[in-house]
C-alpha cells in the first residue's frame, strides 16, 4: 500500500532553507580558509622542492650535512638494528685506469687523503706489470668491480676495459696523460733510478737489470735503435685508451681512432699533466662527491712533503738529434696527445674554467713547430663543432 508524504508548508519550507543556507555559508567559509591554508603550503613546498632540486644539481648531490642526518636517523629509528642504506651519489662508480709515470701516483695519494673525508671505497690494484688481459681474466676483473661497495673508485694500470661487452654497468672513466715525450723520459730514469723515496727503489723495480743497461746513455739508446727506445714500445698511452684487442698495440691509425672515440664515448674526463691544477678544479666540479676540497689538499704543507718524494731522480735531456728521432717515433703518440689536450680546453670552457699561464714546454725545438700547428687547428675545428652543436640544440628548443 503506497503512503504519501505530507508537503512542507511555508513556514516550514522558509525555515529549512535558512538551515541550509547557514550551513552552506559556514562550509563555504570553511573551505575557502583551507584552501587558502593548503594553498599557501603547497606553494611553499614547491618552491622549497625547487631551491632543493637547482641546489642538488649544482653541488652534484645533496649536501653531506644531509646525508649524514638521514644516514643516522635510519639507525635510531628503533633503537638498534643496522644502520640504514645512504643515498649515493651519481656517478657511484669510477674507474681511472692510470697510465704509467702520468701523475698516477699523485692521484692516488690525493685519494687516499680524501677517502675517508668524502666516505667512499677506494681500491688502488698493486698490479703494475700486467696491463693486457684474456678475455676471461677481463670478465673476471669487470665482475669484482661492478660488485664493490658503492660508491667507489678503482683503479689500476691496465688498458680500456669494456664493460658493456660483458653486458655490466658501465662506470664513469677518468684519466690523465702528459706529453710523451716526458713520459718516456721519466719512466726510462724511473726503472733505473727509481725516486726520492729511497735509495733502493729502483733495485726493487728492476732487479735484474744489468748495470751496462742501468747506465746507458739515453742519446745512444735512441740514436742506435735499442729495443726500449724503438716501437712498439715507445706505442704507449694509446693502448690505455684503445683498450684490449691486440690491434691496439699496433702503432697505426686504427688504434689511434679507437683511442679517440673511446675517449668521447666513455671518458668523463681526460687530463694533461702539465696543467694538473686545472685537472683537480675540474674533478672537484665534474664529481664533488670524491674530489671536493682536492685542491686545497694538493697546495697544503702536509701534502708536499708526500708528494715531493716521488719524482725521479737523475733525468737527463736528449740531445737536438735524439729528440727529433723520438718524435718522429712517437707521432700517432702525439696525434693523440694533441686531441686530448684539445678537448680537456674545451672542457674547460664549458664548464667555465679559466686557465692560467701555461708552463713552457721542455722541447721547443723546431720540430715541434708541426706539432703546436696541429693542435690549434685541432683546437678551432672542435670549437666549430661545439657551437655548430649549440644552435642546433637552440633550433630544436
Amino acid at each position: 500500500m503506497m503512503t504519501f508524504r505530507k508537503p512542507l508548508s511555508h513556514k516550514h519550507l522558509s525555515g529549512y532553507m535558512r538551515v541550509r543556507s547557514r550551513r552552506g555559508n559556514w562550509l563555504a567559509v570553511v573551505l575557502l580558509r583551507v584552501s587558502r591554508r593548503d594553498l599557501f603550503f603547497c606553494l611553499t613546498a614547491l618552491l622549497i622542492f625547487c631551491l632543493g632540486s637547482v641546489f642538488y644539481q649544482l653541488n652534484g648531490g645533496a649536501p653531506k650535512a644531509v646525508l649524514d642526518v638521514g644516514y643516522y636517523l635510519g639507525r635510531f629509528a628503533d633503537g638498534h638494528g643496522p644502520l640504514a642504506p645512504r643515498a649515493l651519489p651519481f656517478p657511484s662508480q669510477v674507474v681511472y685506469n692510470r697510465v704509467g709515470k702520468c701523475g698516477s701516483r699523485t692521484i692516488v695519494l690525493l685519494l687516499r687523503m680524501l677517502v675517508d673525508r668524502h666516505r667512499f671505497t677506494l681500491i688502488s690494484s698493486d698490479i703494475h706489470n700486467k696491463t693486457r688481459l684474456t678475455k676471461r681474466e677481463q670478465e673476471n676483473l669487470i665482475r669484482n668491480i661492478s660488485t664493490t661497495p658503492q660508491p667507489f673508485i678503482y683503479t689500476r694500470h691496465v688498458h680500456f676495459l669494456n664493460f658493456s661487452r660483458f653486458r655490466m654497468d658501465e662506470p664513469v672513466h677518468i684519466n690523465i696523460i702528459r706529453d710523451p715525450i716526458n713520459r718516456f723520459l721519466s719512466n726510462y730514469f724511473f726503472r733505473r733510478f727509481g725516486d726520492w723515496r729511497g735509495k733502493e727503489n729502483h733495485v726493487v723495480r728492476t732487479p735484474g737489470m744489468k748495470d751496462d743497461e742501468r747506465y746507458l746513455d739515453i742519446n745512444t739508446c735512441i740514436l742506435e735503435s735499442y729495443p726500449e727506445c724503438s716501437n712498439p714500445r715507445l706505442f704507449y698511452i694509446i693502448p690505455y685508451f684503445c683498450g684490449q684487442l691486440p690491434q691496439c698495440r699496433e702503432p697505426g691509425v686504427w688504434a689511434l681512432e679507437t683511442a679517440k672515440q673511446n675517449v668521447l664515448d666513455h671518458y668523463l674526463l681526460v687530463g694533461v699533466l702539465e696543467e694538473l691544477e686545472d685537472v683537480l678544479l675540474l674533478l672537484e666540479r665534474l664529481l664533488p662527491h670524491f674530489f671536493s676540497d682536492v685542491l686545497n689538499i694538493y697546495k697544503s704543507p702536509e701534502y708536499r712533503k708526500l708528494g715531493n718524494m716521488t719524482g725521479t731522480v737523475h733525468k737527463q735531456t736528449p740531445n737536438l738529434e735524439a729528440l727529433q728521432v723520438l718524435y718522429e717515433r712517437m707521432e700517432y703518440e702525439y696525434k693523440f696527445y694533441n686531441f686530448v689536450k684539445a678537448q680537456f680546453h674545451l672542457t674547460k670552457r664549458k664548464i667555465g674554467l679559466r686557465s692560467g699561464p701555461k708552463p713552457s714546454r721542455p722541447y721547443s725545438s723546431v720540430f715541434q713547430r708541426k706539432d703546436l700547428q696541429e693542435e690549434k687547428d685541432l683546437q678551432e675545428e672542435l670549437e666549430e663543432e661545439d657551437t655548430e652543436d649549440s644552435l642546433e640544440w637552440t633550433e630544436h628548443t
